[in-house]
């Protein structure tokens, strides 16, 4: 990768090394930008936040390992808007030293839920899982340790940069692995009601009064308004009433949708509205 410094203005932040599935995420759905590699979720979002770079491209959930938790509860507090989504397919590879034979790997690195998604492949070959931080950079480290014995589970894309062999790209256990993204950024950009379908994202935290989620949510169904998602979590170092993610099909500007959210605010102490976006042609 180039060495020179990224525009703040086309620079798209994502978490983890370049290789990473984050990284292709980028590369796939947001090719007017230049990937900018962190080293956490913070500080990815911090560097949208700070003007480092002009977009987040940001892991939310995947079809196998769940939520990931850190992001909700990063996205409250960061004042950012989710702007766009997209649907990575997760393809794992099996990647080693170039001229490696299969026979000869004993062990192999990647993160923990990669490993765990290949659990039946290694048992069958007898090669034992070590737990990386991510999946690029133990890519990294493999093509720098050059040892035929140690092989890294990763992306195409990782293979690509750090010049290494694809052993096997059937090494996962299950097929239908996608990540969710969502794209983050400083402003607010809403789509005009008429461009097409639209995702509205929002976290709310109801009141403490009987049936209170149940009467929150009641406007949604009377309204005919679709909850693809919902979500509940509690603040670290907290036993306070629960808090809510919700993804809703419909544009805020929808008559429906505004009578089901006027419905939430009158039984909810907190609302807030995350972003209203373009709706992926590969959520289904």
């Amino acid at each position: 990768m180039s060495d020179d410094p990224i525009d703040p203005r086309t620079a798209i932040a994502f978490q983890g090394t370049f290789g990473a599935f984050s990284h292709l995420a980028c590369r796939e759905s947001a090719t007017d930008f230049n990937p900018l590699p962190c080293e956490n979720f913070e500080v990815a979002f911090d560097a949208v936040k700070s003007g480092q770079a002009a977009r987040g491209m940001i892991a939310i959930e995947n079809t196998l390992a769940g939520r990931v938790a850190d992001v909700h509860h990063l996205m409250p507090r960061s004042n950012l808007y989710i702007v766009g989504e997209h649907f990575q397919k997760v393809h794992m590879h099996l990647l080693s030293p170039p001229g490696t034979k299969l026979g000869e790997i004993k062990e192999v690195h990647s993160h923990v839920h990669a490993l765990a998604q290949c659990r039946d492949y290694l048992k069958k070959h007898n090669i034992r899982p070590v737990v990386h931080v991510d999946t690029a950079g133990a890519c990294e480290m493999v093509a720098e340790m050059a040892d035929p014995s140690v092989a890294a589970i990763g992306s195409i894309l990782a293979c690509e940069i750090y010049g290494l062999d694809v052993i096997s790209d059937e090494v996962a256990d299950h097929n239908n692995n996608f990540t969710r993204f969502v794209v983050l950024s400083r402003e607010r950009i809403v789509p005009h009601p008429d461009d097409g379908d639209a995702i509205t994202s929002f976290m709310f935290e109801v009141r403490s009064v009987p049936a209170a989620l149940y009467k929150a949510l009641g406007g949604f169904a009377t309204n005919g308004i679709n909850i693809t998602k919902l979500e509940s979590y509690i603040e670290p170092g907290s036993f306070s009433q629960a808090q809510f993610y919700a993804d809703i099909e419909g544009h805020p500007e929808n008559r429906g949708v505004q009578f089901a959210m006027e419905e939430l605010r009158f039984f909810s102490k907190r609302l807030e509205i995350l972003g209203t976006y373009p709706k992926s042609h590969l959520r289904f």
